[in-house]
């Protein structure tokens, strides 16, 4: 047996919800951001991937209209910080509906490096930052897909193994439903069979 949902008569928040809890995990964009008169910004955005590898371009999707999209709407760049499990609490503290001119960084205590390819800042302790110049958005009901084409990526030496990010070392979080977060937890490996005729 099954519940129905239809997403035409569910109310929106309800059936947000539903959207959310099924899909799971979600990785986090922590998205960096000068805005034009230049606060700095800083938000955490769970839809998120990789839409090309060549050019590499990643999107982020801002539900409503927040701060990291009319920051990137003005400025045209951004900075998708690895979302790291030391850093919850703080990751956590950065989705606060801060007023606009308010910058997450000061306000959570978050410390910023230099980026080298974009004017947004990037997070020091997160272990990769991918420098981003907006390539388009795309607007879908009450959301906007942000499109960012990486024109430099910054990788914490100590996440390298072998010249490759580890995830162990990264250890990435993701949003689940509701208030929940989830953590890297066990990695299981195996190679694609390739077919042969």
């Amino acid at each position: 047996m099954r519940v129905n949902v239809d997403p035409e008569s569910a109310d929106g928040t309800s059936f947000y919800r539903l959207l959310t809890a099924t899909v799971v995990p979600r990785p986090i964009a922590w998205v960096s951001t000068t805005s034009a008169d230049g606060t700095d910004n800083l938000a955490p955005h769970s839809f998120f991937t990789i839409a090309a590898v060549t050019p590499p371009v990643v999107q982020f999707t801002s539900v409503g209209r927040k701060d990291s999209l009319r920051n990137v709407e003005e400025t045209g760049e951004f900075v998708v910080n690895l979302a790291p499990e030391p850093l919850f609490e703080r990751i956590n503290a950065t989705a606060t509906d801060f007023p606009r001119g308010v910058s997450e960084f000061d306000a959570c205590g978050i410390e910023r490096e230099p980026s080298l390819r974009v004017k947004p800042p990037r997070v020091a302790l997160s272990p990769v930052a991918l420098e981003c110049e907006l390539h388009s958005t795309l607007r879908i009901g009450d959301s906007t897909v942000v499109f960012g084409r990486v024109v430099h990526a910054a990788v914490a030496d100590s996440v390298l193994v072998d010249g490759h990010p580890a995830t162990p070392l990264m250890r990435p979080l993701s949003r689940l439903g509701k208030n929940e977060w989830g953590t890297l937890g066990g990695i299981e490996e195996m190679a694609r069979v390739p077919y042969r005729s």
